[in-house]
């Protein structure tokens, strides 16, 4: 084309090297070097309700690891003369000064009408909150005797953060010595029903033919089951004449053995696409047995996905367990959990009358929340497409 309407053509006349590059950004260089896991935890700390779940946990599980020297009181420490006291609330101001952490004391009268105890504030009677002191003797894990507490009532005073039960027990302590059973529970039960998972759903997707077939149908037998008549008949199938440890265990496998389908199913449908990859291929001509072609080169590379389904897993193992234990075919005094800390709620006299008992369900429902929000994040955190 010739005249004013002529463009100019601006293709560099220098020579082209195929193997020179343009040198990448540190930022740039960082992102492509990171490794799988590295790019899972940035793309984890975007989402804050996930970290804040995280953190939420993280703190719950160390509450419970030290539950003897933060409670104020031993697990079956009884106050006779405040049965069912209501919560306490903590001051700091008595008339007008300053007096640091305190309770006022709790005067009694039974109501002659309708046989309920009443409980009123003695504000004259000021009991200051007492740190790293000494109080009721414990055994820390079984181990270690001692009597320290981050916290104590005063001297001959009493601290019911959150009331007492029919035992005159205090319900907070009670219910953070609750959390190391019912917590417990799920990592333990999600830890057998991963083991499981990984094995029988890698053996059937690696190997496929009969072997497939018969997990297959074990699987939809046992998911074709109603869950929780299943786990009533399976807990109360267990020995009246078992220790409270052995009842604890045998509710976390009776969890985990019904739990593996659902992991199963998914290590086994990733298998049945990757094996037929160039890598697992290379490494079969190698000569590498399956056990080292499942666990080096195929399990790694969804491992991601399988912690944030084991995440979401974990919720479901505390309702279970909470479940069963309130309907009293799981655990059984003197375990204390969750569960069998709501049986003393069985009843509408104890719902209208003493509401602080229905407390632990607020536990439940957070850690349940706590784990769901933070499974979500892991969820979107290991998908190799999230932005």
């Amino acid at each position: 084309m010739n005249g004013p309407d002529r463009l100019e053509h601006f293709v560099s006349a220098a020579p082209f090297d195929v193997y020179e590059t343009e040198a990448l950004t540190p930022e740039q260089e960082r992102y492509f070097m990171a490794s799988q896991w590295r790019m899972m935890w940035w793309r984890l700390k975007k989402h804050k309700l996930a970290v804040f779940s995280g953190l939420v946990l993280l703190a719950s599980y160390l509450a419970v690891a030290f539950v003897e020297i933060l409670v104020p009181y031993n697990l079956h420490t009884r106050d006779a003369d405040h049965i069912y006291a209501p919560p306490q609330r903590v001051h700091l101001f008595h008339q007008g000064e300053f007096r640091g952490p305190f309770v006022y004391g709790l005067v009694f009268e039974l109501d002659l009408e309708t046989l309920r105890r009443v409980y009123h504030e003695d504000t004259e009677d000021v009991q200051p909150l007492r740190f790293f002191c000494t109080g009721d003797p414990y055994s820390f894990w079984g181990l270690i005797d001692s009597d320290k507490h981050l916290v104590c009532p005063a001297e001959g005073g009493t601290l019911y953060l959150l009331g007492t039960d029919r035992l005159g027990r205090d319900m907070a302590s009670r219910l953070i010595y609750g959390g190391r059973i019912s917590l417990t529970v799920g990592l333990i039960g999600i830890t057998l029903s991963f083991l499981l998972g990984i094995t029988i759903g890698g053996v059937a997707g690696y190997f496929g033919g009969w072997i497939d077939n018969a997990v297959q149908r074990i699987i939809e037998v046992l998911r074709s089951l109603p869950e929780l008549p299943l786990w009533m008949a399976l807990s109360a199938a267990l020995p009246v004449t078992w220790s409270p440890i052995l009842v604890y265990f045998g509710i976390t496998l009776i969890l985990a053995l019904l739990d593996w389908p659902g992991l199963a199913r998914a290590v086994r449908s990733k298998l049945l696409a990757l094996r037929e990859e160039d890598f697992c291929q290379a490494a079969r001509l190698m000569g590498a047995p399956p056990s080292r072609i499942i666990g080096r080169h195929l399990l790694p590379n969804f491992m991601s996905h399988l912690i944030a389904s084991a995440t979401l897993s974990i919720p479901s193992m505390i309702l279970a367990e909470t479940a069963l234990s309130f309907l009293g075919l799981g655990l059984r005094p003197p375990i204390t959990s969750w569960g069998v800390l709501l049986t003393e709620a069985q009843n509408i006299e104890a719902v209208t009358l003493y509401p602080w008992l229905l407390m632990p369900m607020v536990p439940v429902v957070i850690t349940v929340l706590a784990f769901n929000f933070l499974g979500d994040g892991l969820r979107d955190a290991a998908d190799p497409y999230a932005h």
